[in-house]
């Protein structure tokens, strides 16, 4: 019995197609919302044949939940093959800090319509994410491509500190202690401190690390020795 069993798996999953397709993707790797403005956008692409549902939303970053200060429109629509629509946030509560950037998150999800010709079908949706950041009306853009320079390193034990006294987010591209990547860096928040804990002891050394611009490219190189 237990040698028929996976016979008989593998029998009925050949009987499911599974839905291959490129997916739908996104214009860019991020969002930076200009609190001068009075939206912005991001335009979806299905380069496939076969029509998507497409269903937007926003996030907070921390609380994973609606946010209530913008809207996002179409918040559901049929996006039909080989077509572009973009979508268009908008603030609606201006109730956000004044003095530094606020962080979302942008969320589409591409569900694929099914054929009509396919006895059975799995059909997969896909989410896709990317950071939305607001940037009040008085921050200069300029002052945000050079903000990851005014990051400052220190080391005590097995523990790498940065300390952040800009009111941007950073978003570290590559995070180097010597020779070791310190994988997944993540983001620094404005005005804070994030720490990192380091596989050996640590006292001296230099810190390199790349960020990510506005654009979703890598800034040059920084280092600084500890």
């Amino acid at each position: 019995m237990r040698k028929l069993f996976p016979v008989l798996l593998t029998a009925m999953f050949s009987f499911i197609s599974v839905s291959s397709h490129a997916g739908v993707t996104l214009s860019g790797t991020r969002m930076v919302y200009d609190g001068k403005q009075k939206e912005s956008s991001v335009t979806v692409n299905n380069p496939d044949k076969t029509p998507y549902l497409i269903q937007s939303w926003i996030t907070d970053a921390g609380k994973e939940q609606a946010a209530q200060e913008f809207v996002i429109t179409p918040p559901l629509f049929r996006l039909d093959g080989e077509k572009k629509n973009a979508l268009r946030v908008v603030l609606t509560k201006d109730t956000l800090a004044q003095d530094r950037e606020t962080l979302y998150w942008l969320n589409v999800k591409a569900i694929p319509a099914s054929d009509p010709n396919a006895k059975d079908s799995l059909l997969i949706s896909i989410n896709s994410r990317i950071k939305l950041f607001y940037r009040p009306a008085g921050l200069k853009d300029s002052d945000a491509e050079s903000a990851y320079k005014e990051v400052t390193f220190s080391v005590q034990g097995n523990q790498l500190t940065a300390k952040k006294p800009t009111p941007f987010y950073i978003n570290l591209a590559e995070l180097k202690i010597g020779n070791k990547e310190i994988e997944d860096a993540g983001v620094i928040a404005p005005f804070s401190t994030e720490n990192w804990t380091l596989s050996g002891h640590t006292t001296s050394g230099t810190v390199s690390w790349k960020a990510i611009n506005d654009f979703g490219g890598k800034t040059e190189s920084k280092s600084t020795t500890l």
